[in-house]
């Protein structure tokens, strides 16, 4: 982080300077004490377990040189403001617009990590470049991230969550997007918003705190968002998409080998190679909006294609790990109707010498449309010809009934001991076997079982 004054941050979140000089520097910051440094000016955030502010004596203690709170603190160099948070990504926008960094922001239903991790490969291609790391995408983790930026970056790729409407337009307008990208509208969050048509709305809230002129990418696939290319008219729309061909950027040849997917992207009648050690084609709508982005920036198209070679996917992302005698494609990070269906056809996609199953769990936040959903998804495993799955958690019943239903015989339990069992008496070698839920379904305990033998 670059040094700013007490006097910045005072007019940044139109605070009050108590105890301390306005020329004192700050050279980070940070709301965990544990995070504290030298220098450091330490935010005094309210958490549903606990309150910040108890813990500022002690982050002075520990070398912070100021501390933000919404209360005068006695013996403590303070600025105290409204709200800790509001300020947090009050502060984190001015920091940001101080710096001349080029930022791609990025949220959607679906696809959000894997798309940031490729546009960052896409981006470091032409630019030294920071980017989100984890899941640091909320009011918290975004400003954490901006506050790692200085001189030395040229661009950064920032992924953006949301739980309901505000959330976007709030984390936009701290980061300040230079391009805009939405993956896809989806049906997670549904119990919180209600409606695709609101999903739609609240995504597209990350253009509220972008440049006036910054281009909004769109997957052209989903029908929800390639009409943006005719209705937005106040910014560039761009589009990438692998069935609808009228898009900008478009994936073609596309050919699946074992662990690598293949293809063309084509665009403004040229055709550059990209590949990718992925299984399922879903991937390379990622790849495309990762290339459409970094393209925006000014890097090559050609150059960022190849630097996607180097993709690893992260945590429990479409993991392929051998476990026995049998394949395991470990994709339970999360969980949403689309990328369930995305995660069979990736495993129909595979090679495999014996049979294709998958343990299909929970997807979480469907509101009231839960029971359909599950059910659309078991009419899918069995229209898909899966050999067997096995469905885990209170809402997989409506999975196997579908399936039942359509010709695909299952069960359910919620039992993870019982669905433990189960898998070992069924699975045999040369087996490959999809590991697909909701995080909070915690599928990774059943495998870790599996591995035990």
């Amino acid at each position: 982080m670059e040094k700013i004054t007490v006097d910045e941050i005072r007019k940044a979140v139109g605070g009050e300077l108590c105890g301390i000089s306005p020329e004192r520097s700050i050279t980070a910051v940070s709301s965990d004490t544990r995070k504290i440094e030298a220098g450091c000016l330490f935010i005094a955030i309210k958490g549903e377990r606990f309150d910040g502010h108890d813990f500022a004596a002690s982050a002075i203690e520990q070398g912070a040189a100021a501390v933000l709170s919404e209360k005068k603190l006695d013996g403590i160099p303070t600025i105290v403001c409204e709200s800790t948070r509001k300020a947090l990504l009050d502060l984190s926008g001015y920091y940001r617009r101080t710096l001349p960094v080029k930022v791609v922001g990025i949220t959607g239903s679906v696809g959000k990590t894997t798309t940031k991790e490729l546009t960052a490969l896409a981006v470091s291609s032409a630019f030294n470049m920071l980017k989100t790391e984890g899941n640091l995408n909320n009011e918290i983790g975004l400003p954490t991230t901006l506050f790692r930026l200085d001189k030395s970056f040229e661009a950064a790729v920032i992924e953006m969550g949301m739980s309901g409407f505000g959330e976007i337009e709030r984390l936009s307008k701290a980061a300040n997007p230079d391009v805009c990208l939405i993956t896809n509208i989806g049906l997670c969050h549904l119990e919180q918003l209600g409606s695709q048509d609101n999903i739609l709305k609240a995504k597209l809230e990350i253009i509220s705190g972008a440049k006036p002129n910054a281009p909004l990418i769109v997957n052209g696939d989903d029908e929800r968002l390639f009409p943006l290319t005719r209705s937005v008219t106040d910014r560039k729309v761009i589009s990438f998409g692998i069935e609808n061909k009228d898009c900008d950027y478009v994936a073609e040849n596309i050919v699946q080998e074992e662990e690598k997917l293949r293809f063309d992207i084509v665009s403004n009648g040229r055709s550059v190679p990209c590949e990718l050690p992925c299984i399922g084609k879903h991937y390379a709508l990622d790849a495309l909006a990762a290339v459409a982005a970094a393209a925006e920036l000014g890097a090559s198209p050609e150059k960022s294609a190849a630097a996607l070679a180097s993709y690893i996917p992260a945590g429990m992302r479409q993991k392929i790990e051998k476990i026995g005698g049998f394949t395991a494609v470990i994709d339970c990070y999360n969980a949403s109707p689309t990328s369930m269906k995305a995660s069979i056809d990736a495993l129909c996609d595979m090679k495999c010498t014996g049979r294709r199953g998958a343990v299909l769990a929970d997807m979480l936040e469907l509101g009231e449309r839960s029971p359909e959903l599950h059910a659309e998804i078991g009419r899918y495993a069995a229209e898909k010809k899966l050999d067997y799955i096995a469905c885990y958690g209170k809402m997989a019943k409506y999975i196997a009934a579908a399936a039942d239903e359509a010709g695909l015989h299952s069960g359910s339990t919620d039992d993870p001991a019982m669905l433990t069992e189960w898998l070992k008496a069924k699975i045999s070698d040369g087996d490959t076997v999809l590991f697909k839920g909701s995080r909070g379904m915690k599928l990774e305990n059943i495998i870790s079982e599996l591995r035990k033998g």
